[in-house]
This record gives structure tokens, C-alpha cells and sequence, in this order.
């Protein structure tokens, strides 16, 4: 093949290259704006406390993940939001297993998870400040 027949085909495959990295920023930004979206419905109508390194745990409090944006520990009346050192490994199909010996979830409680449909190893998470979220009361 000679040089400048070959110069169209990689000039195609120049500007397809950017294009699909493009495509791939977007569909990330969508996901991360999703888990984004879904905090914000979730903490409407409450207001960020200061933040704490632990929270005690709470036979009906539940914790879970909100995909690529934070874990939620939510005790009701208080929402706890934690944001993770690496928010961005953060995935809602992974299941979360606490190594915690306290009756409190703290920034330095071991935190793995394992995907759910092979039961194996998925990642660590490292925990920071948990927030709290409480609803705001109304004077009157």
C-alpha cells in the first residue's frame, strides 16, 4: 500500500479516535451525573449537619451505595453521607461487608466489597467525614 493512499484511512481513524473517547466521557458523566442526581432527590428538603467520624449503628438503619457518588447510611431521621476517598469505585452492584468489631460504622471501620453475582472480591473502600442530612424544620 502505498503512502498516500493510506493517508485518508488514517486520517479517518484520527478523528474516530477522539470521537469515541468523547462518546466514553459522556456515558461516564451521565452515570456520574445520575448517582449525582439521585443524592440530591434523596437529601431534598434537608440540611448538612457538621461532620462526624462515626455513627452509631442502628438495628434499622440502612446502608448502601449510591453508584459512583457516595455510600448512604440512612437512620431514619438522619441521612449519612459519606463520600469515600475514591467516590468513582464506588458501584451499587457491589455489596458492602463491614469488618467492625464497634457498635459504631467510623472512618477507620474495614469496609470490602464483593460483586453480587460472582460473590468475589470487588475493591476496598476507604471512608471519610460522614455528613448529616436532616430534614428542616419548619417555625411556625
Amino acid at each position: 500500500m502505498k503512502l498516500h493512499s493510506a493517508l485518508p484511512a488514517l486520517a479517518a481513524l484520527a478523528l474516530a479516535v477522539p470521537a469515541a473517547a468523547q462518546n466514553d466521557t459522556q456515558a461516564e458523566t451521565a452515570k456520574m451525573d445520575r448517582g449525582e442526581q439521585k443524592l440530591a432527590k434523596l437529601l431534598e428538603g434537608r440540611v448538612a449537619g457538621e461532620p462526624t467520624n462515626c455513627v452509631m449503628h442502628r438495628p434499622n438503619a440502612r446502608l448502601y451505595v449510591i453508584d459512583e457518588t457516595a455510600l448512604v447510611y440512612d437512620a431514619g431521621s438522619t441521612i449519612y453521607v459519606n463520600y469515600t476517598s475514591d467516590p468513582e469505585s464506588l458501584d451499587d452492584h457491589d455489596y458492602l461487608v463491614l469488618r467492625n468489631p464497634t457498635p459504631s460504622i467510623c472512618r477507620t471501620t474495614q469496609i470490602t466489597t464483593r460483586d453480587r453475582g460472582s460473590n468475589t472480591f470487588s475493591g476496598v473502600i476507604f471512608l471519610t467525614d460522614f455528613i448529616p442530612y436532616e430534614r428542616v424544620r419548619e417555625e411556625g
